[in-house]
């Protein structure tokens, strides 16, 4: 059995002696048992292998599986698509080996009109661009004469094969999406230059190159139904597939209903919003119950029925209401920053009125608007949510902070920016595209210093337990494919899940990392501050004591008033000294509670480092995967034998266990402790703002402190400058009999006022460095 296996899967023609055994590299015990079934006669293995009884049958049969136009060879097993008129296959150049898609015609293609016939061949040779697929030759096969297109040939799959894979079952991610859009843009935007529709946009007519940098490339093909249209101008003949028809057009191409309508260029534009929703969210816009194909007349209902500005619109039960979406949904891998650009040219190109529909000037202004702009990732620490923020790059940072605030709720005037590490300041004029460049692992980390504390939001996500099937026991081959690949999607959406939820968790600790240094840093500054200020009030108190001395010294009662003003001074001297004690003190609990912050977020890296959860998920999606490739490979086949419906079944029961194990891993592990590391994080931003705002406070009382301390200098200066003028008089009235006692008084009085003078110049510079020393941003 296993050799005859090998004989009809791999169609070796070793019977005729024309493939050498050992050119097949297949075990000892397998090519023993081949030469066996070839020594049996022709009967047996020719039917082992499928083949007729004869040599020259088994070179028929070959002959037939290859063919050939007078430059490019190919099998008819490499089948890359197959339509109503034509099959496309890989083939290549019999000079170079190039490869290449032909696409071949069948007998009916022929009973089109010669016009019909001929459009395909003038629409590819007219066109000329990098996001269509390039003609390289019309040829015909040498028997049949069948007309053949040579193409480029696009080596990974349609955007239909993308969106298949069970990996994007919900969507393509952000940077994939942005190259579907830029290039189908710029596919269509070259037809419409060439006055060209295409009439059957849907995502297995767009191919996909990967090119030498790992990046995406995009083409549009099969212009079969494409045709030479105005802007201006309509026709009646209908093609295209049915998700994806214009309305109008489904109505007389699937209902058959009779109806006289005319079509114009916009009937693409339908068909690119359905490819777009498709490609974002991983389904159809449009569904009703049982589906597209089963439900069609609800199907209809539904698309011409549609409210202005939804985009969406779903039957869940059978004879029930419609479920209108006017946003992406939750599912969706895309930003909102993204989905509000987007939303409004689906909700505008998916109308049924060709009248009130976009015209396409106005979706290429549109989407190029999109493709035009510069993306900022932002992270709200307070709130624990990442941001994406589409912006031009002219636009200055005014702009910028109002889409901040769209997406967070954040004042312009409350944000307040760190970037690897260090406060950002964000100057008013500054323009966009000089902005330092983020990353979504390396986001602008914003802090809001409002006064009410913001909410923590976190990752908004869809509980990965809603997507995954249910596993029947009945074998059902089909069905079981179809459940293996709804589960492997749920898998890798659950996985995705988790990997940002730990990607939001290290971005709070580590934007706390960033805040506390800045307020480590921010307590020393103000300590400082405080210590200048000791400085300055100890002189001023020692000043305060030699001018009193000093006036205490002068006979008379003529020092008395300024005596009063110096006392004055005193008491001045001793509140600023209270106030600044207790200033210390709060300094150093604020540096108490940021220690203990710091070696709690020290430990929760410690465990998160440890965590597995990710990793266990990663491989249970491995297993996962290489069963639904099995389930893929048994829905080929007719039938299953005892033996391999046994395996079929046990790999299910695995199937539906590892898809437990994954909900399991994800509900008890990654969300559980997410929201708990969630919980904390609230309660360590709120004790981090807390001591932000206090340490402001502070800064500001000790500068209130200093100005306090200016004007006591001020008062001493001026006490001096009485006292100066007082001794200056003194000199004069002196009458020289008695001058020599009085002088040397009056000299004992001028040196200790000269000391007072440089004590006075020596705080004033201290108080200057205090005062020109600037708080943190916002601090």
């Amino acid at each position: 059995m296993l050799a005859e296996r090998v004989l009809q899967s791999r169609r070796f023609l070793f019977c005729s002696g024309e493939v050498p055994l050992s050119t097949l590299q297949l075990s000892p015990p397998v090519v023993r048992c081949i030469r066996r079934c070839c020594a049996a006669g022709p009967d047996r293995s020719q039917r082992a292998a499928g083949f007729g009884g004869a040599k020259s049958s088994v070179a028929a049969s070959h002959a037939q599986e290859m063919q050939s136009t007078p430059n490019y060879l190919w099998s008819t097993d490499d089948l890359l698509g197959q339509g109503a008129t034509a099959c496309v296959y890989k083939a290549r150049s019999k000079k170079s080996g190039e490869l290449v898609a032909v696409k071949v015609f069948n007998k009916a293609s022929y009973l089109r009109p010669q016009e019909v016939q001929m459009r395909e061949f003038e629409m590819l040779r007219k066109l000329n661009h990098k996001n269509i697929v390039k003609l390289f030759a019309v040829e015909e096969t040498g028997s049949s004469k069948q007309k053949v297109l040579v193409m480029e040939y696009c080596s990974s799959g349609s955007l239909l094969s993308v969106l298949e894979d069970p990996a994007n079952a919900f969507g393509l991610a952000e940077p994939e999406f942005l190259v579907v859009l830029q290039c189908v843009v710029a596919g269509m935007n070259h037809l419409r230059e060439n006055g060209v529709v295409h009439r059957d946009i849907k995502p297995g007519n767009i191919m996909r190159l990967v090119g030498e940098d790992g990046q995406s490339v995009y083409k549009l093909t099969d212009f079969g139904a494409a045709r030479e249209l105005e802007d201006d101008e309509k026709f009646v003949s209908v093609y295209g597939t049915e998700e994806y028809l214009h309305p109008d057009m489904y109505e007389r191409a699937v209902l058959r209903k009779p109806q006289q309508k005319a079509y114009g260029v916009t009937v693409d534009l339908w068909s690119i919003g359905v490819t777009f929703y498709h490609a974002a969210t991983g389904s159809l816009p449009f569904v009703p119950f049982g589906g597209p194909r089963r439900n069609k007349e609800t199907m209809y209902k539904i698309t011409t029925e549609k409210p202005p500005g939804a985009i969406a619109g779903v039957q869940r039960q059978e004879n029930g209401g419609i479920e209108w979406s006017y946003e992406l949904p939750l599912t969706c891998q895309l930003s909102t920053g993204l989905k509000d650009q987007l939303v409004p040219i689906l909700a505008n190109i998916l109308e049924a009125d060709q009248e009130k529909c976009w015209g396409f000037d106005q979706f290429f202004a549109e989407t190029n608007d999109i493709l035009h702009r510069i993306v900022v990732d932002v992270f709200s620490l307070q709130q624990a949510s990442s941001h994406r923020v589409y912006i031009h790059s002219y636009n200055t940072t005014s702009k910028f902070l109002d889409a901040v605030f769209k997406q967070t709720h954040v004042a312009p005037h409350h944000q307040e920016y760190f970037f690897e590490g260090h406060p950002y300041e964000l100057d008013p004029n500054l323009q966009a595209h000089n902005f330092c460049r983020t990353a979504r692992h390396n986001p602008l980390t914003l802090l809001s210093c409002a006064e009410q504390p913001e909410d923590v939001v976190g990752v908004r996500y869809r509980d990965p337990a809603l997507d995954f099937p249910k596993f029947v026991p009945k074998v059902d081959v089909a069905a079981d494919c179809s459940t293996a690949k709804s589960a492997v999607g749920a898998v890798h959406q659950a996985l995705r899940i988790a990997q940002e939820l730990r990607r939001c968790q290290e971005l709070s600790v580590r934007g706390l990392h960033w805040v506390i240094g800045n307020l480590r840093s921010e307590c020393l500054r103000v300590l400082e501050q405080r210590r200048g200020m000791n400085v300055v009030l100890s002189g001023l108190q020692l000043l305060e004591g030699k001018t009193r001395g000093l006036y205490e010294a002068v006979p008379g009662g003529s020092a008395l008033p300024t005596l009063k003003d110096v006392a004055a001074v005193k008491m001045r001297l001793q509140r600023v000294a209270e106030e600044l004690s207790q200033c210390s003190h709060s300094i150093f609990d604020f540096q108490g509670v940021l220690d203990g912050i710091v070696s709690e977020l020290v430990h929760h890296g410690q465990q998160a480092h440890e965590d597995k959860s990710i990793r266990q998920i990663e491989c249970c999606l491995e297993k996962m995967q290489l069963i639904y490739k099995q389930f893929r490979k048994a829905r080929t086949c007719p039938g299953l034998g005892h033996n391999e419906e046994q395996i079929h079944k046990l790999d299910k029961v695995n199937l539906g266990h590892l898809a437990r194990k994954v909900l399991l891993i994800f509900q008890e592990e990654c969300a559980q402790q997410y929201q708990e590391a969630l919980a904390l994080h609230g309660s360590r931003t709120r004790k981090v703002c807390e001591i932000k705002k206090h340490l402001k406070r502070l800064s500001n009382r000790i500068s209130a402190c200093s100005v306090e301390a200016s004007e006591c200098q001020d008062c001493l200066q001026l006490a001096l400058d009485k006292f100066l003028q007082m001794v200056v008089q003194e000199k004069r009235s002196l009458t020289l009999p008695c001058s020599r006692e009085m002088a040397l008084q009056m000299q004992e009085l001028l040196e200790k006022m000269k000391s007072v003078t440089c004590d006075l110049q020596f705080n004033n510079g201290i108080i200057e460095r205090l005062n020109g020393a600037a708080p943190a941003p916002g601090v």
